[in-house]
């Protein structure tokens, strides 16, 4: 029997299994019964099927905030978008069959060492496989998710896409004035003067502001280097002036030099079905066990923070607790770093 086969009578198995023990026919020995499968490799699903036995394109989903650590759900387990990226990178790589990938990114962003680590696996893809890489700009590709598609050999956007923000932040905040006004005092015992720089609980001095923009600055040169790297047909000059931060729509950013296209993700297949050189090509997503992916519009999304909320109430947890965390952020997000 075929494997994938196999893994679907696996999965069935184990969904009458756990039916039986809710209804309380449960195994001897007291042996608990769970839905999900203990193998969670990424399996294939065919979205676009244009015929049998045709090259593949690989559709890798980037979504939601870059971090590089696993981003939980109230019901389910998240991924950790860094790990889930170079996971799916090298299943692309692995398949013969596999002749392109297209990154299809709907991210504002995340911390400036995971937006590195992901634009470095793609870069590594391309130098291993030499498999054309084309960017699907979704609903919002802005800093880190911009400086990830730098890294693609084309990029194409739709004209309502929120895309730019090149640049870089470090979101502090005091409470210095409310520890006051209730008469709280606070004390670091530290081994040196910046040991604790950045803390909530007193004013920035202006030598910290100093010490932290250095940093900023350093990681904002990064950018602009890596933009003038994946943008050649465009100056340093040019880049600089659209660096300060603002955003674009995907009309904005072609008349800008900063996207190549226009279109939507069956613009990129015809792209890379003339790039490749092959006239019928079917388009192939990665998803966990048990995921339902019926089309191309169906992503694995890595959950953003915001999406972690307790209660009934809309309390933002998430967001909250990445906003309290000082560090440096390729990140649009002006509700949270406001």
């Amino acid at each position: 029997m075929h494997a994938q086969s196999l893994g679907k009578v696996s999965r069935a198995l184990g969904m009458i299994l756990l039916v039986a023990g809710m209804a309380g026919c449960r195994p001897a020995g007291g042996v608990k019964l769970s839905l999900i499968p203990a193998d969670k490799t990424l399996e294939e699903r065919t979205v676009i099927r244009e015929a049998a036995f045709a090259p593949k394109i690989a559709m890798v989903d980037i979504s939601g905030m870059l971090l590089d650590q696993q981003i939980n759900q109230m019901f389910s387990e998240g991924e950790n978008p860094v790990s889930l990226t170079q996971e799916q990178l090298k299943k692309a790589a692995d398949d013969p069959t596999v002749k392109a990938v297209i990154l299809r990114i709907n991210s504002p962003g995340g911390t400036v060492t995971a937006s590195q680590i992901i634009h470095d696996e793609v870069t590594r893809f391309k130098a291993k496989t030499h498999k054309p890489v084309i960017t699907m700009m979704m609903d919002v590709t802005a800093s880190g998710g911009y400086y990830v598609a730098c890294a693609s050999d084309r990029i194409v956007a739709y004209p309502t896409t929120i895309t730019g923000s090149i640049g870089v932040i470090m979101q502090l905040f005091s409470l210095q004035g409310s520890l006051e006004a209730i008469h709280m005092k606070t004390y670091a015992i530290k081994s040196g003067p910046y040991k604790d720089a950045g803390s909530p609980l007193r004013d920035l001095q202006p030598n910290e502001r100093e010490y932290f923009e250095s940093i900023v600055n350093r990681f904002y040169k990064l950018f602009l280097t890596v933009v003038a790297k994946g943008r050649p047909n465009m100056s340093a000059e040019q880049i600089k002036g659209l660096a300060d931060g603002r955003v674009y729509t995907g009309e904005e950013a072609l008349a800008n030099g900063l996207v190549d296209e226009i279109g939507s993700v069956y613009t990129a297949v015809d792209y890379l079905k003339a790039k490749t050189g092959h006239g019928k090509m079917n388009v192939v997503v990665y998803h966990r066990p048990m995921e339902w992916k019926p089309n191309i519009y169906a992503s694995s999304a890595a959950p953003s923070p915001r999406a972690a909320q307790a209660g009934p109430f809309p309390i933002d947890m998430g967001a909250f607790e990445e906003a309290l965390r000082p560090r440096f952020l390729y990140l649009w997000a002006p509700g949270v770093t406001r």
